[in-house]
């Protein structure tokens, strides 16, 4: 069966792997049959393939105040392809059962969800199906692309970032994620930040712990324990075993350059490492199944977007303010929150007391306590605005340093991997690095 005859006719998409071009069809196909979504793509891979995002809500086209923004990101490894074939079978639960669903309705209606099939299309075509030792792990260039991204806790940073790693940050730019997961193969587990560590006070009895850290425990506890089998530990031959099928990153290995401490880092954005398979790529009878397993899990999750506080930050006369900081008492995040363009802000905080400390320069601090209660019952989160007054005297800036806060500035050719300088390409790199070696720049 064509994959465009699949909407029409009513039948359930297929259990096999969909190579990019079936996949481009099937996403143009559910674009053009339900209103409820939006496609575009955030990039192109090595090769030139696009980078296809499809977004399912009821106001898919573009963000509205107080929805949450969640994405799911498949396929960063090419070889680890069962993320790559749920997230397909995701787009197809989520839009056959808009309204005749009350999980899935109430899901879209109050979230905006992102999707991207896959980051690494280029290594997916490479993919031999071998259960573990398929080669199209990398991108077309060679590269991992889950240790490409900046590392707040590594000082040996090359520079260069792959073209899907660039798509990647720059979609975060656009977008004011707030939850989000990557799926992966090879082993069966959440794995929550932080993945890399420098030694710090982060470093606590061999996990490197984030400051929302039960926030990202109770995020991984409810994946595995919405799915049929990962709360029960991994069984996986050549992996150990996982206490509530759960763990720390660094805890099980060190991982520099990933991205799901960029995410939560740089981009404000809690997001959690989903390994789904004992096999990177297993067998296509494998995959019914592998869906039953999931498809529970994959939904609660969306609904843990819906924790905590979110709202505006407004100044005296109601306006929004963009980078007003917006932080909780006990959670000194590397990179402090900060409002985005709308002014909005959005905390994921399990129910509990919290105090907030909310700063804009030329305004007063304004310090509130808030009684947050469990919010994705009831597909919200607690709706608070903060309001500040202007300050007589002058502000001091932000409470704390914040030029850690910026993803180290990247070398971005327009082509591949390796760009060619010219003979006058050369002459300004050399006078650039005289100019930094000297102190001038």
């Amino acid at each position: 069966l064509l994959l465009t005859s699949l909407l029409s006719s009513g039948v359930s998409l297929e259990f096999r792997y969909h190579n990019t071009v079936e996949v481009e069809r099937y996403l143009r196909d559910v674009n053009n049959t339900f209103d409820l979504t939006h496609l575009h793509s955030i990039g192109k891979s090595v090769e030139g393939r696009d980078l296809w995002v499809l977004i399912l809500g009821k106001n898919p086209a573009e963000h509205r105040m107080g929805i949450p923004e969640f994405k799911y990101v498949g396929n960063m490894h090419g070889n680890e392809v069962v993320g790559r074939v749920l997230l397909l079978q995701l787009i197809d639960h989520l839009t056959r059962g808009y309204l005749s669903d009350p999980l899935v309705t109430h899901l879209l209606n109050s979230t905006r969800v992102h999707i991207l099939v896959s980051m690494n299309p280029d290594g997916f075509e490479s993919s031999s199906r071998d259960c573990m030792y398929s080669q199209g792990r990398f991108n077309k260039n060679g590269i991992d692309l889950n240790r490409n991204f900046p590392d707040a806790f590594s000082k040996k940073e090359s520079g260069m970032r792959e073209m899907e790693v660039r798509a990647i940050m720059d979609w975060l730019k656009t977008e004011s994620f707030v939850l989000s997961a990557n799926l992966h193969g090879g082993a069966v587990v959440a794995s929550y930040p932080y993945d890399n560590s420098n030694g710090g006070s982060e470093l606590q009895s061999g996990s490197s712990v984030a400051p929302d850290n039960d926030v990202l425990i109770q995020l991984a506890k409810t994946y595995s324990y919405t799915h049929s089998q990962m709360h029960k530990g991994d069984h996986c031959y050549d992996s150990k075993d996982f206490k509530e099928g759960i763990t720390n990153g660094y805890y099980w290995y060190p991982l520099p350059g990933g991205m799901q401490d960029y995410n939560y880092v740089w981009g404000q954005c809690l997001e959690i490492t989903l390994e789904l398979s004992c096999c990177k790529y297993p067998p296509e009878s494998d995959l019914p199944g592998l869906w039953d397993a999931n498809r529970a899990a994959l939904l609660a999750y969306m609904q843990q977007v819906h924790l905590g506080v979110k709202g505006q930050v407004l100044d005296a006369e109601g306006n929004p303010l963009q980078n007003a900081l917006v932080e909780v008492e006990g959670r000194q995040n590397l990179c402090p929150f900060r409002t985005d363009r709308h002014g909005e802000y959005y905390r994921l905080l399990l129910p509990g007391n919290y105090t907030f400390r909310v700063t804009f320069p030329g305004h007063q601090v304004l310090t509130e306590t808030l009684t947050v209660p469990y919010g994705p019952d009831s597909f919200s989160a607690l709706v608070h605005n903060f309001q500040l007054q202007r300050s007589a005297a002058a502000t001091p800036g932000p409470s704390r340093p914040t030029q850690s806060c910026t993803p180290p500035q990247v070398w971005r050719p327009l082509g591949g991997h390796s760009p060619s300088l010219g003979p006058s390409g050369v002459t300004i790199l050399l006078v650039l690095l005289v100019l930094r070696d000297t102190m001038l720049l």
